[in-house]
């Protein structure tokens, strides 16, 4: 049951840990201490859901049904272009970039939703891998694997969230910021054009 649970945490920490376009808005949420419960909260527990969704069989059906992930594939792509755009436009406007600036808490929960659920690469990866290296370990070991990563999200995202506060210091000018979009617009570009060429 521990090895288990230690296997479903480690995998679980090597897939997520990786800069996406999910964890780079986590981040700029965090640094601007605006609504990082929200966009922490529908993180983790959409992780909990694909999660327990692969370690119960689903991803095999995913992995056999290669026209929704060629949708979600070109839904994402539109719009990590759009969520890209958007960041290098506001890097063109460094005096509007202050970490107390909000966005609407809809537009926060919109976001968070898109930016996990058009990504088809959560589905590859926590669906699918997770699902089958949780599978075997077993019928039983499989749901302590799966704890073990759902431990790994839980930790992962509240620590991007709420620990990103720490790091504000570094970013109090807008020329920071502007770094920082400018970074946040190249990864969600990069992921963007992977999609697209599949």
């Amino acid at each position: 049951m521990f090895n288990a649970s230690l296997d479903g945490l480690l995998t679980g920490l090597s897939l997520i840990v990786a800069i996406g376009a999910q964890n780079a808005y986590v981040l700029r949420q965090g640094l601007r201490r605006a609504h990082v419960g929200t966009v922490v909260t529908v993180c983790t527990l959409s992780d909990f859901m694909l999660i327990v969704a692969g370690v119960s069989g689903i991803g095999a059906v995913i992995a056999h049904a290669g026209w929704a992930l060629t949708v979600v594939r070109w839904f994402g792509a539109a719009f990590l272009t759009w969520y890209g755009l958007s960041a290098a436009w506001r890097a063109r406007q460094p005096s509007a970039l202050t970490a107390a600036r909000e966005e609407p808490g809809p537009g926060v929960l919109r976001r968070s939703l898109a930016l996990t659920w058009l990504n088809p690469h959560v589905y590859l990866d926590t669906v699918v891998l997770l699902g089958s290296i949780a599978n075997a370990h077993g019928h039983a070991g499989r749901w302590w694997f799966a704890a073990g990563a759902c431990l790994a999200s839980t930790v992962w995202f509240t620590g991007l969230g709420f620990g990103a506060r720490f790091a504000a210091r570094l970013l109090t000018t807008p020329r920071a910021w502007q770094v920082l979009d400018l970074l946040i617009a190249a990864t969600m570009l990069l992921i963007a054009i992977k999609l697209a060429v599949g």
